[in-house]
């Protein structure tokens, strides 16, 4: 909890003592504060028993990923930017630039991708 930690490392320098965080979150409840929710833990790629829940690049071309980045012209007007990168590499295989961005769009983009570099290769 990062508000109430931050009280309490303030009261603990100020010459408080030590200070529990259960402490603190009771007080800011009983004066009708709102106590910040625990951030959830972020999941791993993989499991411990070495199984991929996401596939993890090995070579090139082996996994790729697209991303879509909306911005505005200094005249206000929208446009879209379909990105596709290799994971292995890093490196940008495709960046399509569209005012209106459909999923027929993405479909021809990444089928000229595997023409161009062909399907994923095994080891």
């Amino acid at each position: 909890m990062a508000g109430t930690g931050i009280a309490a490392s303030r009261l603990c320098l100020s010459g408080g003592g030590l200070v529990n965080h259960k402490r603190i979150e009771r007080i800011w409840r009983q004066e009708g504060l709102k106590v910040p929710q625990k951030q959830p833990k972020r999941s791993r790629l993989w499991l411990n028993d070495g199984s991929c829940v996401r596939l993890r690049p090995c070579w090139p071309n082996h996994v790729w990923s697209y991303d879509f980045v909306m911005d505005r012209t200094h005249e206000g007007r929208a446009f879209h930017i379909l990105v596709v990168i290799d994971e292995f590499t890093r490196e940008c295989l495709a960046l399509e630039v569209f005012r209106q961005l459909r999923s027929d769009d993405v479909l021809h983009c990444l089928a000229r991708l595997f023409v161009e570099t062909g399907s994923a290769r095994s080891a």
